[in-house]
């Protein structure tokens, strides 16, 4: 079963699109956190990790144990500037990690397998 997308595709692509030629505006970035997401999950299914880019959105994807209640054993949580640099490739995995951009708890916290997008 695929996730149902609440972001037209072709609007999340222009989003994502205007924020890598340096369009920051809150609706852009809104809009470009909540693809990705949507993306992140479409491609990497599952319940085992939480990403959380707050304000703008969270998912839970890769396959393994689901969670049912309470904080779930492996969240991914980072900051929207952050997020989209990963996602786009501007940004690796390990040195977000290093530098305390990305707060990654969990065995199966580590999404450098499925990123960028």
């Amino acid at each position: 079963m695929t996730a149902r997308r609440r972001i037209d595709i072709a609007e999340g692509r222009a989003a994502l699109a205007a924020w890598r030629r340096g369009d920051a505006a809150r609706p852009v970035t809104a809009m470009a956190v909540r693809y990705t997401l949507e993306e992140l999950t479409a491609r990497a299914p599952g319940n085992a990790v939480e990403v959380r880019v707050p304000p703008f959105g969270v998912t839970q994807c890769i396959a393994g144990p689901r969670h049912t209640r309470g904080t779930p054993p492996n969240v991914v949580e980072c900051d929207a500037a952050t997020w989209l640099a990963l996602v786009t490739g501007q940004t690796g995995w390990i040195d977000a990690v290093e530098q305390g951009k990305v707060a990654a708890s969990g065995l199966r916290a580590d999404l450098s397998a499925v990123l960028p997008l």
